[in-house]
């Protein structure tokens, strides 16, 4: 069977059932370089899917405070603004980025005050190209500049890039170098296991990137022959924990507060990354934070489980700060364009299409494991404008709503 190698397979492959760890939770915080994240949870880099209305959408429903138990998370080590210690972009073309106009620059590397600490992740193969683009991230005011050693989709490997590069370390060795000495901010790399089974380099890279400089390394528990299916083998995080002394985050199969405490439990990293399981459940950041303060504070871990409300409120809140960047986005482009334009016009009606792209893209993410929300992401994927998927949200929650109160009303 031939496999795929991106973010559509949604689903785990009989994904490992955890227990909460009686002793061992999420770190509070960890410090990459001169960077603090806190808590030590991290946003992975995600391609199509980590753009700033995302990252900006993930940071605030990853906030969190005292809820109506004895616990009281204002006194405690772990209580940040958000439960997301740092989000980092969809990664992008070192090539693409060295040649873009700064104008075009901007719409990759946009991000807002808000979202720091945030990292950029580049890829690309090239030492002295992804050491300019590298610069560029740093002028443009990133906190951190990551590299992509994980991505195993075809066209980027075609190219030497992501997990690609796994099978040339000598070449990976002179990137490091090269943009180690070239930018000032804490650099980082990602990476996988290895090509394949037989292949196996994390260890060793983890070692390469230490001695060159590296401020800290992620792990995604997989090979690259493997992409997203089986299972995280976190033991392997755990080999370049005991190789490094720089910090070690872990990836792979991170889906709830304990699969998180888990894993710090089997590897002793010093963070958790998470990916797939952010769209599904974009609390489950907030989530650890709950987890882990309460545990601190009375003894008791607990942390609250949406409901179909929360699942409203988040889908009709990301759709509408998707809807307002566009908007912005379609204001400056007008204005650029010489407003009403044929060129002008041209530029709104792609934005407008970028939109309710995104929305269909994110429909069967938002609504999993949602009651009837087959029936959503058909209204949703039939919608032909961004108003129109944001009427459709509202009708399908409105029936839920008065459906649930009819069910009321007849018990009793």
């Amino acid at each position: 069977m031939k496999k795929r190698y991106t973010l559509e397979q949604k689903h785990w492959d009989s994904p490992a059932e955890h227990a909460m760890p009686e002793h061992t939770r999420v770190p509070a915080s960890f410090s990459i370089g001169n960077v603090r994240i806190a808590p030590a949870t991290v946003l992975a880099p995600m391609a199509g899917v980590t753009d700033t209305v995302f990252r900006r959408f993930i940071k605030n429903a990853s906030l969190f405070s005292p809820t109506s138990s004895s616990f009281d998370v204002e006194t405690t080590q772990t209580n940040q603004q958000s439960g997301c210690g740092l989000i980092m972009t969809e990664f992008t073309s070192a090539d693409g980025l060295s040649r873009m106009r700064d104008s075009k620059r901007k719409r990759y590397l946009t991000y807002y005050d808000d979202e720091h600490p945030i990292s950029a992740q580049l890829f690309g193969s090239n030492p002295e190209t992804l050491a300019d683009s590298a610069r560029i991230v740093e002028d443009a005011g990133f906190d951190l500049v990551d590299l992509n050693l994980g991505c195993p989709a075809k066209r980027v490997v075609a190219c030497n890039g992501g997990s690609g590069l796994l099978r040339d370390l000598p070449q990976i060795e002179r990137i490091f170098r090269a943009v180690r000495a070239a930018v000032a901010i804490p650099f980082t790399v990602k990476f996988r296991m290895g090509w394949n089974d037989d292949h196996i380099v994390c260890v060793e890279l983890a070692r390469l990137a230490e001695d060159c400089g590296l401020n800290a390394v992620a792990l995604h528990a997989r090979t690259r022959e493997d992409g997203y299916t089986g299972q995280a083998r976190w033991e392997y995080i755990a080999a370049c924990k005991d190789a490094v002394s720089i910090p070690v985050i872990g990836n792979g199969d991170i889906r709830t507060p304990e699969d998180a405490a888990a894993m710090v439990e089997a590897t002793r990293c010093d963070a958790v990354m998470i990916g797939r399981a952010a769209p599904a459940n974009p609390w489950v950041f907030r989530q650890i934070a709950q987890y882990t303060a309460s545990k601190e504070a009375a003894g008791v871990g607990i942390y609250d489980v949406p409901t179909d409300h929360d699942r409203y409120r988040m889908i009709r809140t990301y759709f509408q700060m998707l809807v307002d960047e566009i908007a912005l986005e379609e204001a400056a482009e007008l204005t650029r364009a010489a407003a009403l334009t044929e060129a002008g016009q041209l530029v709104a009606r792609t934005r407008h299409r970028d939109a309710v792209g995104k929305m269909k893209q994110f429909a069967s993410w938002f609504t999993h494991g949602i009651p009837g929300g087959s029936a959503l992401r058909k209204a949703i994927f039939e919608a032909k404008s961004g108003n129109a998927v944001l009427d459709s949200v509202e009708a399908f929650f409105e029936r839920q709503r008065a459906a649930g109160e009819e069910l009321a009303y007849d018990r009793a």
